[in-house]
């Protein structure tokens, strides 16, 4: 399984290397190849350039580790775990650190091929070539802080934060003492939820762990009235994470910090026409209509939350005079946006009939429609549901 797995990974990293054109790392091309790949490859525009990334990295840097991999000795994971211990080194130390990472590994058992160990080789052989990568690496990894987040199922999401040892430690050890101090007076929440609710605090703004927290929303009323007044348990939506369960929907709408707006809905396409609006401000009412009707980036693999994307003109504003109206607007992401016009790149959308779609500069179409907001009602329907005239005609 092994072999066939590290050559597989040695096949997708020498095709990736062979598209690359030398471009920048943060270049236009080479962000545009990653998006058109993204779909073929299954993966996200990010993902797809950490591999770019990885493959030129294996061709150029590190190629006695790359032909481990096409002989089936070592597979993706492994190689970027050595890549990631060699990523501070200059190209030509790299090189030395490859070859001598070879040979050490030839006298070595078959245990020294597991991934935590052969990077834990290769940063042995890195400190011997270069004493000062150490310090080099610690710096870039303080540079890529970042804090991420990613949506999961069941209404539950994830949040992270990469951050130095030292602070990080701080930061959960000051969480976990709360925790237990709070822990000492309620019994209804384990230590778990305790962190959990106290980390949320903390990061609202509220009196940390006093009771579960709660965030204010501008809550969009996806779902039959029924839902909401508890008359159907008929699932829900929120904006830009996806479906949740209805009686979860209901708690965030009951919160008194919460904003509802009104969403006049077509019954024949089950498509939003108009939101209750508190003050006289078209645009912004033109705006937040489209976020509500699309809902994420109109191409057709991005789920980025429309509140997110830029306000497109279809028909360009000064170009082709388009008007700012939801007929000629739709939702795209920045780098979306920024690829609409780029060479290659053929882009449509229907913001009528919701369809969409996009050409990449691979010469690959791909179509997408969006759901509706709720569900069309169709005559046939109405008319099914209407109780039959059982009562005999008038003679």
């Amino acid at each position: 399984m092994l072999a066939l797995r590290a050559r597989a990974d040695a096949a997708e990293v020498s095709f990736l290397a062979s598209l690359d054109d030398g471009a920048s790392s943060d270049s236009v091309e080479r962000r545009s190849l990653a998006e058109a790949l993204a779909p073929e490859l299954r993966l996200s525009p990010q993902g797809v350039l950490d591999r770019i990334h990885t493959a030129l990295a294996l061709t150029y840097r590190m190629p006695r580790l790359l032909q481990a991999m096409r002989e089936g000795q070592v597979d993706r994971y492994c190689a970027e775990r050595v890549l990631n211990t060699v990523a501070p080194v200059s190209d030509a130390d790299a090189l030395e650190v490859d070859r001598r990472l070879e040979e050490k590994l030839s006298r070595l058992p078959l245990t020294a091929w597991q991934p935590r160990n052969m990077a834990w080789h290769a940063s042995q052989i890195v400190k011997q070539v270069d004493p000062g990568a150490e310090t080099a690496a610690a710096r870039m990894a303080h540079e890529g802080r970042k804090v991420t987040l990613d949506h999961g199922v069941y209404a539950q999401s994830r949040i992270s934060a990469d951050l130095p040892s030292d602070v990080a430690s701080a930061a959960y050890a000051r969480v976990d003492a709360m925790a237990r101090k709070l822990r000492l007076a309620d019994s209804s929440r384990n230590l778990d939820q305790l962190r959990a609710d106290v980390f949320a605090d903390l990061l609202l703004g509220n009196d940390p762990g006093v009771t579960v927290p709660q965030s204010a929303a501008m809550v969009y009323l996806h779902m039959p009235i029924d839902t909401a007044l508890s008359m159907s348990e008929t699932g829900a939506s929120i904006d830009g994470i996806g479906p949740v369960p209805a009686a979860y929907a209901r708690e965030i709408m009951t919160n008194p910090k919460s904003v509802w707006r009104k969403v006049l809905c077509d019954p024949a396409t089950g498509n939003p026409v108009d939101l209750g609006r508190s003050s006289y401000r078209p645009n912004s009412t033109i705006r937040k209509l489209v976020e509500v009707r699309d809902r994420m980036c109109i191409v057709p693999w991005c789920r980025r939350p429309a509140r997110h994307c830029d306000f497109d003109h279809q028909q360009q504003w000064a170009k082709d005079n388009g008007s700012t109206s939801t007929d000629n607007a739709a939702p795209r992401c920045r780098k979306h946006h920024r690829l609409k016009n780029a060479p290659g790149w053929i882009q449509d959308y229907d913001p009528i009939h919701g369809t969409s779609s996009t050409t990449t500069p691979l010469g690959i179409t791909y179509t997408d429609k969006r759901e509706t907001v709720l569900p069309p009602r169709s005559p046939e329907t109405d008319d099914a549901d209407d109780p039959p005239d059982l009562e005999p005609p008038p003679f």
